[in-house]
């Protein structure tokens, strides 16, 4: 229960301090990880248990909008890749799973803000997207208009692949902290071990 409490604690710390004096992308990788590591502790139960102490805590110091925010996508990711690294899930699953989550996260952020805002962010998004792809067109050669489905196209792929790569940075920092704290996740594939030339 006490450790349960701190480490759901220190992940509403890391959202509350990321958010109020953001450091770029660097607070953000260890978001997931204090429910992961709940789960690898003690399971499930208090996995979720962690996330929703987290949530009920950031609503008291930021509000409801803001700690849903957390919990989808990140307090979800925490309870998903805590549940697959205690399976023993190889790293390409879990990344899988995990962007999946990511990406639901992203478009839910997105809806529940147009919601707030009373207008469709998507649309704002998709205009940015059609006027980059127009730029690679002309680049390219290519004397044609992108369609709306090939622009909302590349705009999922990139919003999956952003969160793939976000998730592998989370795989690493995983890796090599939650070895020191005597609960590991599955090892990495081959080539990451040789890239970082670590010996899990």
């Amino acid at each position: 229960m006490v450790e349960t409490a701190f480490l759901a604690s220190t992940a509403s710390l890391i959202w509350f301090v990321n958010y109020y004096f953001p450091i770029g992308p660097v607070l953000r990788i260890f978001f997931p990880l204090p429910i992961a590591l709940l789960y690898l502790r003690w399971g499930k139960r208090e996995a979720w248990m962690g996330a929703l102490t987290s949530l009920l805590l950031l609503t008291v110091l930021m509000g409801p909008t803001r700690s849903i925010i957390f919990l989808i996508p990140y307090g979800w990711m925490g309870v998903a890749m805590g549940g697959l690294w205690k399976r023993g899930a190889n790293w390409f699953v879990s990344i899988g799973v995990g962007a999946i989550i990511g990406s639901i996260g992203f478009f839910f952020r997105y809806w529940l803000l147009s919601i707030l805002l009373g207008r469709d962010l998507w649309v704002y998004a998709t205009t940015q997207i059609t006027e980059l792809a127009e730029w690679i067109f002309i680049k390219l050669g290519i004397l044609a208009q992108p369609s709306l489905t090939l622009v909302q196209l590349i705009a999922v792929v990139m919003v999956v692949v952003n969160s793939a790569i976000y998730l592998f940075v989370v795989h690493l920092v995983a890796l090599l902290i939650l070895d020191r704290l005597k609960s590991p996740i599955p090892r990495p594939p081959h080539w990451v071990q040789v890239l970082l030339d670590y010996e899990g």
